[in-house]
């Protein structure tokens, strides 16, 4: 069974390099489980861009100051110099963001952003609307509920992906691989991400020596409802706090002002830090107070979240909603050039999420996440087409190793609780070494391969953490003198 190229994963980065991929090339596109259980489906905030030719620099000034310093400029510039004609192209193929009685473009603003330039759709489900616009446009073949178990790699050349499908594992070749199948969320206790991203393609790259790039880079969403037995936590999107939504504690102070001048406009890393720092010296719980809001407005602009938080017993916008940071998305990844080619593996792409183009750095401006999906899946798919070579046919044994064990689920727990304790918001070294040594420890336990990638990676995102000895955006590791009184 052989492609011109496999996409691995459903969400917008997939789909869209797809969408780019002509119907006369043979295509598969490979999803783990149903194809909304995705990030793309969840991502409530919209799409950030640059409205105009003018505001190309500053969009490209607010993502640098976001990232910390660690962004790549010509990456940033790549991403924010297309985002218009990415964002009309959706447009011109039928896609409706949010607009006003007259048709105009409805922007808002969101943390971090100097002006309104966020576009969303359906309120506060541009994920979704556009997650399923794009399956509606698919002109390609898809494999549901199946796995990428292993990349088949020789001489420093890909050639296809092995897969587990109905518990059988079989190998599928191509010509050029994309790898879009998201980030790490499954590895945390609390997360925001889709049930089933669990980091196996990023373990898989451990396995295969392809570079992981800023792992340690893990960025948390300060507004969360997480009192909730599900393992995926109610994202309380950033929408909120950019149209008036406050953040007080229990007595109604609104304390982030003591944090930054900004207050619930700061970034994302200095939220979560303040209101981590603040429960810790107050032991005063937090909320998100949406009283601001007119309550017919509150409906039509946040529907999904008004509905989720009504179900839940809050009677919203009126009524605050308790909230803690959890992990959000993961800036680091597999490391690729501005095509989305992996270095050192001939036919091997990686799109979206699971990548590393540095636009981010230490610190994802708000909204850039689909933009970035969109426009790097756009040029890897292009620069696909323009290699016309055929490889020749390299033939892979199926692998025979034993996916999943009775006590993985008991590691994949453990796992979850070690990372959010020691690998989250506020690290230190301790905390840090004492997360490594259990991870290897489970490593050398009789486990199967799937919870074995879960490990490799988050040995990669502790390693990393301990690399970067001084704290910068998202990554904030206490000094060896605090250690003890951590």
């Amino acid at each position: 069974m052989k492609y011109d190229v496999i996409i691995v994963g459903a969400g917008v980065a997939g789909l869209y390099a797809a969408q780019y991929l002509p119907r006369d090339k043979k295509v598969l596109i490979i999803n783990k489980r149903e194809t909304f259980k995705c990030n793309s489906f969840y991502a409530q905030g919209g799409v950030a861009l640059a409205v105009d030719d003018d505001d190309i620099e500053l969009h490209v000034k607010d993502t640098l100051e976001a990232g910390a310093g660690l962004c790549d400029e010509q990456a940033v510039r790549t991403l924010s110099e297309s985002s218009r004609g990415t964002i009309d192209d959706l447009i011109k193929s039928g896609f409706e963001f949010d607009s006003d009685k007259d048709g105009n473009l409805l922007y808002t603003k969101e943390a971090a952003h100097s002006r309104e330039r966020i576009l969303h759709a359906g309120g506060d489900a541009t994920g979704r609307y556009m997650h399923h616009f794009l399956l509606s446009k698919n002109p390609h073949p898809m494999l549901g509920d199946a796995r990428v178990v292993d990349l088949l790699i020789k001489n420093g050349e890909c050639y296809g992906v092995t897969v587990l499908d109905h518990r059988e594992s079989r190998n599928i070749y191509a010509d050029n691989v994309i790898i879009a199948s998201g980030g790490v969320g499954s590895l945390y206790e609390y997360h925001t991400n889709a049930p089933c991203i669990s980091a196996d393609l990023q373990g898989l790259s451990v396995l295969k020596g392809i570079e992981l790039e800023n792992m340690e880079m893990m960025q948390f969403h300060p507004t969360v409802y997480v009192n909730s037995e599900n393992a995926q936590k109610l994202l309380l999107t950033e929408a909120l706090r950019g149209e008036g939504a406050t953040i007080e504690d229990e007595n109604g102070r609104r304390f982030l002002f003591d944090y930054d001048e900004r207050g619930e406009l700061a970034s994302r890393d200095i939220v979560s830090k303040a209101l981590y720092d603040y429960r810790k010296k107050t032991g005063l719980k937090v909320y998100l107070s949406c009283n601001n809001f007119e309550y017919h407005y509150f409906i039509q602009r946040f529907p999904n979240i008004f509905k989720n938080l009504q179900d839940l017993g809050f009677d919203v916008p009126t009524q605050r909603v308790p909230i803690s940071p959890a992990f959000h998305y993961a800036i680091g990844g597999i490391k690729t050039d501005l095509n989305g080619r992996v270095p050192n593996v001939k036919n091997l792409y990686a799109v979206g999420e699971v990548a590393s183009t540095k636009v981010h750095g230490a610190n994802r401006l708000a909204s850039n996440s689909l933009l970035e999906g969109l426009v790097f899946a756009k040029r890897a798919a292009e620069h696909i087409l323009k290699d016309a070579r055929k490889k020749k046919f390299v033939e892979f044994e199926v692998s025979d190793e034993v996916m999943s064990l009775k006590g993985d689920k008991a590691k994949k727990n453990l796992l979850r609780k070690i990372m959010w304790e020691n690998v989250s918001i506020v690290r230190t070294k301790d905390g840090l070494n004492k997360a490594l040594e259990q991870i290897n420890t489970l490593l050398k336990e009789n486990i199967g391969k799937l919870v074995k990638l879960r490990l490799l990676t988050a040995r990669e995102i502790v390693l990393s953490a301990l690399a970067r000895e001084k704290s910068i955006g998202v990554h904030t590791i206490l000094e060896e003198k605090n250690d003890k009184n951590a």
